[in-house]
C-alpha cells in the first residue's frame, strides 16, 4: 500500500474507522469471530475490529464493496484480503495495470494500488453477510467522508447491487435512482458510477462474473478519466 501521511483527511477516516464501535451486534460478531477463528487459522491473530480502507492515496476510481468477510479482511485487517473474492479482484486489478501484483494475502504482503482505492459500505464483518439498514445507515458517513476526500476521483465501480445502492445513498443522489447491473453506468454528482457484480464465490464458481467481465467494467472506469 501506498504510504500515507499521517495527517492527510483519508487517514484522517481510516483512523476513525478502524476505532468506529457504533454497531453493538457487528462488534460482538466481529470479535467473536476473532476469539473462535477457523481452524485453517487458528494460530493467527485476527484483526477483529472494523477494516479501513486502503490504496491509492490520490485515487481516480474507487471501488466499493459490501462488508469484510469474517474470515478474510476480518482477520488480515486489510479490505478483500484473505479470501476467494480478493483472488478474483486483485487477479482483475494487476491485469488492468492497477495493481503490482496479483494476489493479496497480508497487510504485510508488498501489495500496492495504482490510481484507485477500495473502500466498502459497511466497515465490519456482518453475520451471513448481511448487515441491517440500520448498520448500513450508521457507517455511511464514512462513505461519504471518503469520496470528498478525493478530490481526484472521476469513477466509482460498485461491487454489486448493495454497494451500487449504498454509494448512491451516500452521494445523496435524487430519484429516481439508476438500477444496478453489470455494465450500469450513471453519473451522479459529478462521478460516473459503474456496476459490477459482486467477486463472490457464487457469482465467480457459476461464471456469472468472469475475469473478462471485470477487466471490461475496469476498462469503462479508465474511460471515465479520459
Amino acid at each position: 500500500m501506498h504510504a500515507k501521511p499521517s495527517n492527510t483527511p483519508l487517514a484522517d477516516i481510516d483512523r476513525a474507522v478502524a476505532a468506529c464501535r457504533i454497531c453493538e451486534r457487528l462488534v460482538a460478531w466481529r470479535e467473536d469471530v476473532a476469539v473462535a477463528r477457523r481452524a485453517a487459522y487458528r494460530d493467527e491473530e485476527y484483526w477483529g475490529r472494523a477494516v479501513p480502507a486502503f490504496g491509492d492515496p490520490n485515487p481516480w476510481l474507487l471501488i466499493v464493496g459490501l462488508a469484510p468477510a469474517a474470515h478474510g479482511a476480518n482477520r488480515t485487517g486489510r479490505i478483500f484480503t484473505g479470501d476467494r473474492s480478493g483472488d478474483f479482484l486483485f487477479t482483475g486489478l494487476y491485469a488492468a495495470g492497477l495493481a503490482n501484483q496479483p494476489h493479496s494475502t497480508s497487510r504485510s504482503d508488498g501489495l500496492e494500488l495504482h490510481g484507485c482505492r477500495i473502500t466498502a459500505v459497511v466497515h465490519c464483518a456482518p453475520p451471513a453477510n448481511r448487515p441491517t439498514p440500520a448498520e448500513r445507515d450508521a457507517c455511511l458517513p464514512f462513505l461519504a467522508r471518503e469520496i470528498e476526500a478525493c478530490p481526484s476521483l472521476t469513477a466509482i465501480l460498485a461491487l454489486g447491487g448493495f454497494a451500487w445502492d449504498g454509494t448512491l445513498r451516500a452521494l445523496a443522489a435524487a430519484r429516481p435512482w439508476p438500477t444496478f447491473g453489470h455494465g450500469a453506468e450513471a453519473s451522479v454528482g459529478g462521478l460516473r458510477l459503474i456496476g459490477c457484480y459482486h467477486p463472490s464465490q457464487q457469482n465467480t464458481f457459476t461464471g456469472r462474473l468472469t475475469p473478462r467481465m471485470l477487466i471490461d467494467v475496469l476498462g469503462l472506469a479508465q474511460q471515465a478519466t479520459a
